[in-house]
């Protein structure tokens, strides 16, 4: 009689939320019922840090990110997709630093990395492109069956956007309780290039 054969890893999605202080992370499981939670938090730079350690802050979001992506071992990162404002180019500039340092991360250990612009994943999790973050918060609670809103804003964006992964990757046909998405054009929502940039969203 053959062995029973070890069952297959349960397979996870990190969505990271990119920030240069703090960024936002949560991995979810993909069950029968829908996706589980195993872990949300945030990765924080050193803090107290000046512009001119900005090589000191990049390393501490790097290592905490790595740290997550060894312990859980997902099967693919979703991460927001930049936003430059005119207004405020150096604000992307900077924020570009510590997106980069977390696709290396996940290219190092031969993670998938999959974009999403932040009004996309609004308009799938909420309904609405521009909702606010308190939105987020309410429309991920409810969409994971939390206890209440996580906090702080980072876990719920970080939430949302794998959350958005799971969506528009298929999961939707595996649970019953994703009532928001029900009927949605996927490809219409998303875009056939998730890292076009697109400036009205």
């Amino acid at each position: 009689m053959s062995p029973t054969p070890p069952p297959p890893p349960p397979r996870r999605v990190l969505g990271i939320d990119p920030g240069l202080q703090t960024t936002g992370y949560a991995v979810l499981e993909l069950a029968p019922d829908g996706p589980l939670v195993c872990e949300a938090g945030v990765v924080r730079s050193a803090a107290g840090r000046e512009a001119a350690d900005m090589a000191a802050r990049i390393k501490a979001l790097y290592d905490g990110v790595c740290e997550v992506l060894d312990q859980w071992k997902p099967a693919v990162m979703a991460v927001e997709q930049l936003y430059a404002h005119y207004d405020h180019p150096r604000t992307a500039v900077l924020m570009a630093h510590a997106r980069g340092a977390f696709l290396l991360a996940g290219a190092q250990r031969g993670v998938p990395v999959m974009s999403y612009a932040p009004g996309r994943v609004k308009k799938l999790i909420t309904g609405h492109g521009r909702a606010s973050k308190e939105q987020m918060q309410h429309a991920v609670a409810r969409e994971l069956n939390l206890a209440g809103p996580p906090e702080p804003h980072d876990v719920a964006d970080a939430l949302g956007i794998a959350l958005c992964h799971y969506f528009a990757s298929g999961g939707l046909g595996r649970g019953t309780r994703f009532a928001t998405v029900t009927g949605v054009n996927q490809k219409a929502l998303l875009g056939s290039d998730p890292d076009s940039i697109d400036e009205s969203e």
